[in-house]
């Protein structure tokens, strides 16, 4: 072992959902292979927003997913923590004394059409006016609405495996699903991926900020876990969500905002980013696709992303949906 862990045990809090577990694991083993005998302490939290049925936004936000568990870390009952980037709010600033250390390499951020077990539809375009499609997100239901406002788009939360349960008609629902909208890569970290049938290409459904990315969290003053966690940083997605969060920022969205962004370094090395502000239907958006320029610095791609949505008129659509 290192002499950064003498014998020291290392606590790492995550919710309790089998996805985020299985996140937990993955970065576990990512660390062991730096350090065979590291003795790891999974700390699962079943958080506030986890126990809540209903609208997030009556609580406060997605935020809530990861405040218990930050909560956790500021007061040393951990030492670490496995966040979705995705779920980290980016309208205010991170806890006092916290700092992501290191972001594992992005996994796919598009998002995929489920079908209930044995229907024969492929694709959006197959589904007949009025049927009925399922998402937690509300990024999405925009997305969705602004090309067949034709259907009725559900609010459907939980664990992705009772999703899946309630499409597939095992657990019960006010009325029958025809299809359901889900983030590839929880699928894909959960053995489910199988059961995509269209994956949406980022042009189709843009992303959430932070999708498909694994943020890890300490505290600032603890070096050696520090230390730990920065030797599994991938820069290109650091680098990439760093201009996705400050385009966010920028933008004061809350909890019920459709916004989306990604970034994406291309061939060249040069940063793009695209970013999207959705009134709640979809029957309204601005949109800004820009690339760096200069030193290529992510915080000023956000910006001046950021700044083109708000000229484009992204305050008033932000402002027009209730919170």
């Amino acid at each position: 072992m290192s002499s950064d862990f003498p014998a020291r045990k290392l606590r790492i809090g995550t919710r309790s959902s089998p996805l985020a577990l299985a996140q937990v694991d993955q970065v576990s083993a990512l660390l062991r292979e730096r350090e065979p005998d590291l003795d790891i302490e999974v700390v699962p939290v079943t958080t506030e927003a986890d126990k809540w049925p209903g609208d997030l936004a009556r609580l406060g936000g997605k935020g809530l997913f990861v405040r218990e568990i930050d909560q956790m870390l500021q007061r040393s009952r951990i030492d670490m923590a496995v966040h979705c980037v995705k779920d980290v709010p980016g309208d205010v600033p991170l806890p006092e004394g916290l700092v992501f250390a290191a972001y594992l390499p992005r996994d796919d951020v598009r998002d995929v059409l489920l079908v209930p077990q044995g229907s024969d539809v492929r694709t959006l375009d197959d589904l007949p006016p009025g049927a009925s499609v399922a998402t937690s997100a509300v990024r999405r239901k925009a997305q969705i609405n602004r090309v067949r406002p034709d259907l009725d788009v559900v609010r459907v939360r939980g664990l992705v495996g009772t999703r899946i349960d309630k499409l597939d008609g095992r657990k019960p629902m006010d009325h029958k699903l025809d299809a359901m909208v889900l983030a590839r890569a929880g699928l894909e970290r959960l053995g489910l991926a199988h059961r995509a049938r269209q994956v949406f290409g980022v042009g189709e459904i843009l992303p959430a900020v932070g999708a498909g990315a694994l943020g890890l969290e300490c505290r600032e003053d603890d070096d050696p876990v520090a230390h730990l966690l920065r030797q599994l940083n991938h820069e290109r997605t650091m680098t990439e969500i760093a201009a996705e969060r400050v385009m966010l920022s920028g933008l004061r969205g809350h909890c019920n905002s459709p916004i989306a962004g990604h970034c994406v370094t291309e061939p060249d090395g040069q940063l793009s980013l695209r970013g999207m502000v959705f009134s709640g239907d979809g029957s309204q958006f601005v949109h800004a696709h820009l690339w760096g320029e200069g030193m290529d610095d992510p915080a000023v791609l956000g910006s001046r992303v950021c700044a083109e949505l708000l000229r484009q008129g992204a305050r008033d659509v932000i402002a027009g949906i209730p919170h």
